[in-house]
């Protein structure tokens, strides 16, 4: 289920500007690494800093990927189980429940991920320079992106305000 139809301006806004910066992040990784890869054969050398840039593209685009999958509803349920061995009136307490763990989880990866930015922080690349710290940024800013959008998807539905699939057709 597509949440953004549901979002107010600003959350839709943000969302689209994911979605902006994963095109131009994916685009980037296929031109470097084709790039690399054609001089590599074609002129017997390579770019040394096309890897870097690849790395930190191929990060900061996963968890960037992660935000806008729940923001879309993306990311894969398999309801089958508790459809059959829970009673539907309990359905909507296991919802929150599963929303809340994954709530849990999201802030705990933000942590985690913000102890390791800061520990790697002055630590440098070796051909470009830049703060390890950059890098492992892209999970809790990921995680973060995706605990906001998890909330409010987690609000509309216990307010009743996400759309369904059905009513979206």
């Amino acid at each position: 289920m597509d949440y953004r139809s549901c979002y107010p301006a600003a959350l839709r806004w943000l969302s689209g500007l994911i979605d902006v910066a994963l095109a131009i992040g994916g685009m980037s990784i296929l031109l470097l690494v084709f790039g690399n890869a054609a001089l590599r054969g074609g002129a017997g050398f390579d770019l040394a800093w096309s890897l870097e840039v690849t790395a930190f593209l191929l990060l900061w685009t996963t968890f960037l990927g992660c935000a806008a999958a729940v923001a879309r509803g993306a990311h894969m349920r398999v309801t089958e189980v508790t459809e059959a061995l829970i009673p539907p009136a309990a359905h909507a307490r296991l919802d929150a429940l599963i929303n809340l763990a994954v709530a849990v989880l999201l802030v705990s990866l933000i942590l985690t991920g913000w102890s390791i930015v800061t520990f790697t922080w002055a630590q440098r690349t070796t051909v470009l320079y830049w703060p390890v710290g950059l890098l492992y940024a892209s999970m809790p800013t990921g995680m973060l992106l995706s605990l906001i959008f998890h909330l409010y998807n987690s609000y509309l539905h216990l307010s009743g305000r996400a759309v369904t699939t059905e009513a979206q057709t």
